[in-house]
């Protein structure tokens, strides 16, 4: 019998509705391969618990989810909490705690579900985006000083590594090879933003050397988006 162990964190907004169906799934799977097991704890950490204790989670909150299999997350973020803090105060935690540092998300077209792109249907959008998940304006570099004088400044700069950039370019070429059209598009901002993402772009052609049955582009994030409407065929893997 194969067991797993899966913490649940409802949290905020459509958060409990999704983890209720999602758990429901797992109990059907459950049922239907016949040598597993799902084992459940909920969580209460959530917008609700910060207004009643001043935090989201407790302080040895990652020591309680350490010994989980998996993390079953549902939403985070209140009108009446400011996002910043329901942000940094429940997910960033545990994705950096544990160097959750791939972010992916498939984005397909499901029967019985209208396209809001007028030129692509079921069967026609099949994208994998994987986003970095741990540094650049995730690191958490800045402050602010001289709060409500007319001298105050405040300063976020992004931290971008050449650990951090490989193993997610590494991530995102392995993945686009694993899929039938092996195809990558990497985007950044690196006409405005000439360090870090310019040396995104530079980690990305030193990457691709190694999956030379890969191929891939770039674009600028603005012109990406365009894209994405216009010729959403012409995408698959994204990072």
């Amino acid at each position: 019998m194969r067991e797993y162990n899966i913490a649940l964190i409802p949290a905020d907004g459509i958060g409990p509705e999704v983890i209720e169906a999602g758990q429901a799934v797992l109990d059907a799977v459950e049922t239907h391969v016949g040598d597993l097991k799902f084992r459940f704890k909920s969580f209460d950490w959530s917008s609700e618990r910060y207004k009643t204790h001043g935090e989201l989670m407790p302080a040895d909150g990652l020591e309680q989810l350490r010994e989980f299999d998996a993390i079953y997350f549902g939403a985070v973020g209140a009108p009446d909490v400011p996002d910043h803090i329901t942000l940094w105060g429940l997910r960033l935690p545990i994705c950096q705690g544990f160097d959750q540092y791939a972010n992916v998300r498939p984005t397909k077209i499901f029967p019985g579900i209208t396209s809001p792109l007028h030129n692509a249907g079921v069967g026609d959008l099949d994208w994998v985006i994987v986003r970095e998940n741990s540094e650049g304006e995730y690191s958490g570099n800045g402050g602010r000083t001289h709060r409500g004088l007319p001298e105050e400044v405040g300063t976020e700069v992004s931290v971008f590594t050449r650990t951090g950039i490989t193993r997610i370019m590494r991530f995102a070429f392995k993945l686009a090879q694993s899929r039938p059209r092996k195809l990558l598009t990497v985007v950044t901002k690196s006409n405005a933003q000439r360090f870090g993402m310019v040396m995104w772009d530079e980690l990305a052609a030193e990457v691709s050397e190694e999956f030379p049955d890969v191929t891939w582009d770039k674009m600028l994030v603005d012109a990406m988006t365009v894209r994405m409407v216009r010729d959403p065929q012409s995408l698959d893997t994204i990072v």
